[in-house]
């Protein structure tokens, strides 16, 4: 019955969406996508445009309308004046989510379509983007209805036994999420989502390599019923919009995901008022000898290849207990094999271009580098514009840059290891800290890593890859601090009042 009912809601949304023309758009050959700036539900075109390239041929697909600063101060002042008013009651809200969630299944293709010629996704990966963005809104529309602080027990206080002391959570106010090109449907929702779930209007500036999937959202969010006066969309480049909006005193909290650098910027202009960042990583992997490989092996190439490498967790310093690197080798070698990289169009790739052929010809100049400084190339590191094959790496000095810089390619540098010790010392003897895995059987060895390591997560007999949207997510030291997830990501974009009450 439960599935009889989905499934019929499902088919009116999707007849309802598909009847109504999408609001001020354009058309960009196979899809209509918004070319400007969201302001209070309008697209707005401006005196300058910026164009969207498809990254496996280079074509430009779509030309966009970059927000000036007096459309961002518009923007704000548009938005700090719906917090003002006040957001819908918490079961609207969920509401508006759960129909976003319907929404994004009835244009699953086109979504698909605008990922892999804007973000050069191979076909599944864009998919898999919309399926685990479909979770993330139902996860955001469940806590919306149940955000709520809790009860202070001041019996525990000489002379206050009597007083009734509770907290509730309020929204911040404008939220600002700042997105990246290598997720540009699910990470923009770990971020709207739950800002939008705990009432906050929120201002969205998505990658100027990505901004399509951001615009058909937007409207997809409109269509569900989000009011206009909650949304904004300013296109652009960070320099110019991000570093206007770290100038608007009205937003309250800056949400951002991409490189360390930019993260030190907005945290200085931000100042007193809160951030959550996931920033820059080189994630690690550590395969013990007594590790189940057929079950390891297939995960490591899915979680070093997958997206081109385009991943803040993917693979890119794989441990390999000595006694089986010369197997492990061989089959990373087998399993890269099995990864053709090309066309995302094609059924039968599996890895796409990455973000721009200047991308790639920096991760060729980087195996050059590895190679010169005694590397072997097991397979993979060809170029063809903007498309790298699958790399795996052997005798990687620590110098390299395949090997002390994050990569963000498909590429993976195997070392052997003689002790569990030095695996994990050499693990976390970077900067970063996001995401780290180990494949063991000896639970002493599993119990030693997950109080050793100092990442954000620590996977047990996973990747440093793997992530369910429910989890909280985040990294320590120069990968960032607060987290992503929605329950916990509501509780970092509200604030926590205490109300005692004193008979």
């Amino acid at each position: 019955m439960k599935r009889f009912i989905y499934n019929e809601l499902l088919r009116i949304n999707i007849e309802r969406v598909e009847s109504k023309k999408m609001s001020n758009t354009v058309s960009t050959n196979e899809w209509k996508v918004p070319e400007g700036c969201l302001v209070n539900g309008k697209w707005v075109e401006t005196a300058q445009q910026f164009s969207v390239l498809d990254k496996f041929s280079g074509a430009t697909i779509a030309q966009v309308y970059a927000a000036d600063q007096d459309l961002v101060a518009t923007a704000i002042r548009s938005l700090r004046l719906a917090v003002g008013a006040g957001a819908p009651a918490p079961h609207e809200r969920a509401q508006v989510l759960r129909r976003a969630a319907f929404g994004l299944e009835a244009h699953r293709d086109r979504i698909a379509n605008v990922m892999v010629a804007e973000a050069g996704f191979v076909t599944s990966d864009a998919h898999g983007e919309i399926d685990r963005a479909i979770i993330t809104l139902n996860l955001s529309a469940e806590e919306t209805t149940r955000l709520i602080g809790g009860m202070v027990p001041f019996a525990a206080s000489p002379g206050a036994h009597n007083r009734v002391g509770f907290t509730v959570r309020y929204p911040v106010g404008v939220v600002c999420a700042i997105t990246p090109f290598n997720s540009p449907l699910n990470t923009v929702l770990h971020k709207v989502a739950p800002a939008w779930g705990a009432g906050n209007a929120i201002v969205l500036k998505p990658s100027a390599y990505t901004p399509l999937t951001s615009a058909l959202l937007a409207d997809i969010l409109l269509e569900a019923g989000m009011p206009p006066e909650f949304l904004s969309v300013l296109q652009g480049e960070g320099d110019t919009v991000g570093s206007w909006l770290l100038k608007e005193e009205a937003i309250a909290f800056y949400t951002f995901t991409g490189s360390t650098r930019v993260g030190h910027i907005i945290q200085a202009a931000a100042g007193l008022r809160r951030t959550q960042m996931e920033l820059g990583s080189i994630a690690s992997t550590v395969l013990c000898a007594d590790a189940d490989l057929e079950s390891a092996i297939p995960k490591i190439a899915n979680a070093t290849f997958r997206k081109a490498g385009q991943v803040c967790t993917s693979v890119q310093r794989l441990y390999v207990e000595r006694s089986i690197v010369d197997d492990v080798a061989e089959r990373l070698v087998r399993a890269a094999a099995t990864l053709p990289a090309g066309d995302p169009r094609n059924p039968a790739v599996r890895v796409g271009p990455l973000i721009t052929e200047e991308a790639a010809i920096s991760t060729e100049s980087r195996l050059a580098q590895a190679r010169q400084l005694g590397a072997k190339v097991l397979c993979g590191g060809e170029r063809q514009r903007s498309v790298i094959q699958p790399t795996v790496l052997i005798n990687v000095p620590d110098e390299s840059n395949a090997w002390c810089q994050e990569a963000f390619a498909p590429l993976v540098a195997l070392r052997p290891f003689d002790t569990f010790e030095e695996a994990l010392e050499s693990a976390n003897a970077t900067p970063y800290g996001l995401s780290a895995g180990v494949f063991s059987r000896d639970i002493n060895r599993c119990m030693k890593a997950a109080r050793t390591l100092r990442f954000g997560t620590v996977q047990i007999n996973e990747t440093s890859s793997a992530r369910s949207d429910i989890m909280p997510f985040g990294g320590v030291k120069d990968s960032g601090f607060g987290k992503e997830g929605p329950w916990h990501a509501m509780r970092e974009m509200t604030e926590e009042r205490l109300i005692v009450i004193n008979p």
